[in-house]
């Protein structure tokens, strides 16, 4: 070949390449950039190039294989739900539309102490499954005690503490995020917070965090927060308040004295910080009314003593204590049961309804007759309408303060649900941000996003920021809405117009495109390979 036509073909291929290297393969146009770090919104157009955000910028003149136009749209990163029970619900819905639709992209399971284990073998089910969004999990408190010591009221011995430090430190290695504590729940109930220090310094030596489902959150609130505190200071490690709120009607306005110990702590340099859920009902099992006492030593011993004449009453008595004043609300017409399997003419009844069902009056003392007859049939699970809606406010308002679900990935029309699993995002971004002004739409974001992607040690996610990984989500923020209650907790929220996982359309038009491009986000300690 002549040298002259040699030079053309290269030049004709440096000018192909350059070409190329401009083009992207998706390009966002027009939206108002919210990037997540709780700066004020600006105008820009969004450059993605595989599963990373190349360019911001005005991008007018670029080409790109497809491209998105967000104008009048908010252009934000994909939301990190820092509290979920997803492990719920995910192998049977691993489209997971009721997260995607309000554009939660990364959902973190193990939390209240509860986590899968071996780590490990969990990501490998997981990865095998093929999800949309990104997963991360903690390991549990709870977990590692019940296969140690089972459900025993009593402290860990030298060799059994040893081995729940080992596991932790196993579970580090195979990419937890930190370790959870639900201490309201059996076994955690039973752990010595000294013995809970002790496991929380190793996550902290693996650079975890501890976030903590606190002993109480009715009467004894105040001495759970400082509990938690003392568990960061001493184990020298970040700490979260997981869905912090005020139980039991004589108790609202307590976050007042809550954050305050927040502030005070932050102040003296205890890294500790909060999540939360825009409701005020709450959901767990039904056994959350029955006296941690009463469950010691598993569900058999729990019905000998419901069935027992020496302590029957007694347990009766801490049932109705607690539908008074703790999370009944003060009347058994707040407690609802979502679901029971064994039973499902029970879903979406309240207690009152139930105990009238039986042909009587709806009173505490007859409704914990009902509640130990639910507990001897296999349990339920029940919303309890008892948290003050001004705490919930203050607390949302607060610097600190993350949004996270507490929910499961919905099975689509299975069982009477609380709403916050199809609504939590959708409805901070809606009601308390359009509707009533709470915090700005900027303050919203950054607590949906940034906030937790650094609280959990998360790179290169929860920002709009070149170079970080392509988790999007573009939604109308005068349309943004939850659309599921209490009465209907079925409905995905709607306003959320596309969402990418990864660079990938996984909500395209407010639908479900499909894609399955989640990844396994390993925590700080992991040693595998990635």
């Amino acid at each position: 070949m002549p040298a002259r036509k040699v030079l053309f073909a290269l030049l004709f291929l440096a000018i192909g390449n350059t070409a190329a290297q401009e083009n992207y393969d998706l390009i966002i146009k027009g939206g108002r950039i919210i990037d997540g770090s709780g700066n004020p919104w600006y105008a820009a157009d969004v450059g993605i190039r595989g599963d990373r955000i190349v360019t911001i910028g005005n991008l007018a003149n670029e080409s790109a294989s497809r491209t998105i136009d967000a104008s009048g749209l908010v252009v934000s990163p994909g939301f990190i739900d820092p509290h979920t029970h997803a492990i719920r619900g995910i192998f049977d819905v691993p489209n997971a539309e009721s997260s995607l639709l309000q554009g939660v992209t990364t959902l973190t399971e193990g939390n209240d102490g509860s986590s899968p284990f071996p780590i490990d073998e969990h990501y490998q089910a997981i990865t095998e499954k093929r999800i949309s969004p990104n997963w991360a999990v903690f390991v549990g408190q709870g977990t590692i005690r019940s296969l140690v010591i089972g459900s025993d009221d009593r402290p860990a011995n030298p060799s059994e503490l040893q081995r729940m430090k080992d596991m932790v430190a196993e579970a580090m290695q195979q990419g937890a995020l930190g370790i959870s504590t639900g201490l309201f729940y059996v076994p955690g109930s039973f752990t010595p917070t000294e013995e809970v220090v002790e496991l929380s310094k190793i996550a902290a030596d693996y650079k975890g965090i501890y976030i903590s489902h606190m002993r109480e959150e009715a009467a004894q609130l105040l001495d759970s927060v400082e509990e938690t505190i003392r568990i960061g200071e001493e184990a020298n490690i970040p700490v979260q308040i997981t869905h912090h709120k005020v139980i039991g009607v004589e108790n609202w306005g307590a976050s007042i004295d809550s954050l305050r110990l927040v502030d005070e702590a932050r102040a003296g340099g205890i890294d500790v910080t909060i999540d939360q859920y825009p409701y005020t009902a709450s959901q767990t099992g039904i056994t959350a009314l029955i006296p941690q006492w009463a469950q010691e030593g598993g569900e058999a011993r729990m019905i000998a003593r419901i069935d027992s004449p020496e302590t029957r009453q007694t347990v009766k008595a801490a049932i109705v204590d607690k539908i008074l004043y703790d999370r009944g609300g003060g009347d058994p017409k707040n407690v609802f049961i979502s679901r029971n399997p064994r039973d499902r003419s029970m879903e979406g009844k309240n207690l009152a309804q139930l105990t009238e069902e039986r042909g009587l009056r709806p009173s505490a003392e007859n409704a914990a007759e009902l509640v130990m007859d639910i507990v001897k049939a296999g349990g339920a699970t029940a919303v309890y309408h008892a948290i003050g809606p001004q705490d919930v406010d203050r607390i949302m308002q607060h610097p600190a303060t993350a949004i996270g679900s507490d929910g499961p990935v919905s099975v689509f029309g299975e069982g009477a649900p609380h709403p916050r699993q199809y609504g939590t995002f959708a409805r901070v971004l809606g009601h308390y941000v359009r509707e009533r002004g709470v915090i700005t739409l900027e303050q919203a974001v950054r607590k949906m996003s940034s906030m937790s992607a650094q609280r959990l040690g998360i790179r290169d996610r929860g920002l709009l920021v070149e170079g970080y990984f392509a988790d999007v989500a573009v939604f109308d923020a005068d349309e943004i809405k939850d659309m599921a209650t209490f009465e209907d907790p079925h409905q995905y929220a709607v306003g959320m117009k596309y969402v990418l996982v990864n660079g990938e359309l996984v909500v395209e038009n407010g639908r479900h495109t499909g894609r399955h491009p989640g990844k396994i986000l390993y925590g700080p300690g992991y040693t595998g390979n990635q």
